[in-house]
């Protein structure tokens, strides 16, 4: 939010990032790095900056000076460092200061769905041999992501499930019964929306896997796409790609069973079992 505001006002006076990086004693790389949330902030340089943009009224500034300060302060998930692959913090962040979520998922129920004893069971199967303190942190910090939902400010959250992943027992049947049961519960927030891909919708728009797309409140963040892999991530935030996935997105949606038939979908997994 603090990198878009800055351009703005960059461009807004014509100023080129050149000319920004020299008031600053950086590169327009560096400058670059600032507008898109890449890199921390230092006071003096968003000072340094403002003074270029010509933003002189002190409430203003001040207003700018408290973001970068927050911008620069550590998260809460800070305390999970140990665990927690510097690839995927970025998307924690990402996550936490959305407004909207939207995801589809292929092999397990999302981690903001998941219940403790799934998320466990899925951590075991990605770590088989960490450390068992290293596991619980590891559940703690999906537990504390999920915080989100009912937050006072929760962000709507929009989830495409193919049915191999509510079939898939991961941990057993009875974790996998109370995580059906967990996601039929999360249902009846009025921020959540699931559907289910079934078996007999055959092929489908998302055919190279799994991906999740996050929206910011303020129109100048660009949306991002954020594309997992084994121990890396990919994050597009350019219009042309992250508007290919909203497509795609979009064809999922319409293909997948309705909100109303993935519960009944869901009714009669939790009964099967």
């Amino acid at each position: 939010m603090l990198g878009a505001q800055l351009r703005r006002l960059r461009e807004a006076r014509g100023i080129s990032r050149q000319d920004a990086g020299y008031s600053i004693r950086a590169s327009d790389a560096k400058i670059s790095r600032l507008e898109l949330g890449r890199v921390g902030y230092k006071q003096r340089d968003v000072a340094d900056l403002l003074t270029l943009y010509g933003v002189e009224d002190e409430r203003e500034r001040e207003a700018f000076l408290t973001l970068a300060q927050q911008a620069s302060s550590p998260g809460w998930w800070n305390k999970y460092s140990d665990v927690l692959p510097a690839w995927f913090e970025m998307y924690v962040g990402l996550e936490q200061a959305a407004s909207v979520i939207r995801s589809y998922q292929v092999q397990f129920v999302p981690g903001l769905f998941q219940t403790a004893d799934y998320a466990r069971s899925v951590t075991l199967l990605g770590h088989p041999g960490a450390p068992p303190d290293d596991v619980d942190l590891r559940v703690d910090l999906r537990l504390a992501r999920q915080e989100i939902l009912t937050a006072g400010d929760a962000p709507r959250v929009w989830v495409v499930v193919d049915e191999a992943a509510l079939r898939r027992p991961v941990g057993g049947a009875s974790i996998m019964r109370s995580q059906l049961e967990h996601l039929v519960e999360l249902t009846e927030l009025p921020n959540v929306t699931l559907q289910a891909v079934p078996f007999q919708a055959g092929g489908h728009a998302a055919a190279g896997g799994p991906f999740s797309i996050l929206r910011f409140s303020d129109p100048d963040v660009n949306d991002v796409a954020y594309l997992e892999q084994l121990t890396s991530a990919l994050y597009l935030d350019k219009s042309v790609d992250v508007d290919n996935y909203l497509m795609v997105m979009d064809r999922l949606c319409a293909e997948a069973a309705s909100p109303v038939e993935t519960r009944k979908l869901l009714a009669k997994l939790i009964r099967s079992m």
